[in-house]
């Protein structure tokens, strides 16, 4: 996908995704977003297509490694879902031992994931 493309589909589907989920109880306003090239200037990652910032309250995409608009709406659900999700747990979860693919907020960041049609459709 081309950088513009993405940057208009993240705002509409980012808007989407605000009206599925509601509002976060840890943060005063919804998350910004920023669309970057990658997550590291001088190499491609290619498996990190997002992140949730709790500091800044931000959610990035990094556009050079989203291939499909599924696979926007996924990370951007992905991410939604970090910003509803209590930061001080997350930090906890991980120094209780759990690591990225057992962490529990991220079970579930991927389990709502696969609700993306049903978001994409609603109006």
């Amino acid at each position: 996908m081309k950088k513009k493309e993405v940057l208009e589909l993240s705002t509409q589907y980012l808007d989407k995704v605000i009206k599925h989920y509601g509002e976060s109880k840890f943060y005063s306003t919804t998350p910004y977003l920023s669309v970057e090239n990658s997550k590291y200037s001088d190499t491609q990652d290619f498996n990190t297509k997002g992140e949730f910032c709790h500091i800044l309250n931000e959610i990035v995409i990094y556009w050079k490694n989203i291939l499909s608009e599924e696979e926007l709406f996924r990370t951007l659900i992905h991410e939604y879902v970090h910003y509803l999700q209590s930061p001080t747990w997350m930090t906890r979860y991980y120094k209780k031992g759990y690591r990225y693919d057992t962490h529990p907020y991220e079970v579930q960041a991927y389990r709502e994931e696969q609700n993306w049609k049903i978001i994409s459709y609603a109006t």
